[in-house]
């Protein structure tokens, strides 16, 4: 049995994920009005992989006799200066989602949930990830100043994106 604590902060995840994920739909929206179609495309399987972590906790808390509670998600911002800003948002909204991981955690041990620790184990390697692409784009987006032949370059790598589902 999932403990009361966990289980409510796990659907205070969840919710969390869901926002990600329309964060990252608006920003693919944003990103096609501007003709940044890779981009929009990078931002659409960003919002799949949300959508995927999300209903991972979901189960989660299913299988562990927990309940669910999904809250309403906020409407996201829906327009930015440039490409650049765009992609800071995510990196600053990354850290708050691993800071929010790490909470979790650190709640697990508190609760010795070892089930839920090494649940979350997965998470949090994958946020090490997150962080580390975004920064690596972010870094090359400022390098080209975010503009020019060198985005457009970037734009079309953007486009080769796809979500795989993890095999977990």
């Amino acid at each position: 049995m999932l403990p009361k604590e966990i289980a409510v902060a796990l659907n205070k995840q969840i919710n969390a994920e869901f926002a990600s994920a329309y964060l990252y739909l608006s920003m693919s929206a944003y990103l096609n009005e501007i003709s940044l179609v890779g981009f929009a495309n990078w931002m659409r399987a960003q919002y799949e992989e949300e959508v995927f972590h999300a209903m991972k906790m979901y189960d989660y808390v299913l299988e562990r006799g927990g309940t669910i509670k999904l809250d309403a998600v906020a409407a996201p911002q829906q327009s930015w200066k440039d490409i650049i800003e765009v992609f800071e948002a995510v990196l600053h909204h990354e850290q708050e989602i691993t800071h929010s991981i790490n909470r979790l955690v650190s709640l697990a041990i508190a609760e010795q949930d070892h089930a839920t620790v090494n649940f979350l184990q997965w998470f949090v390697d994958e946020q090490v990830e997150e962080e580390a692409s975004v920064s690596e784009l972010l870094a090359q987006l400022k390098l080209v100043g975010g503009q020019g032949s060198g985005l457009f370059m970037l734009d079309r790598e953007a486009a080769q994106r796809k979500f795989i589902q993890p095999q977990v």
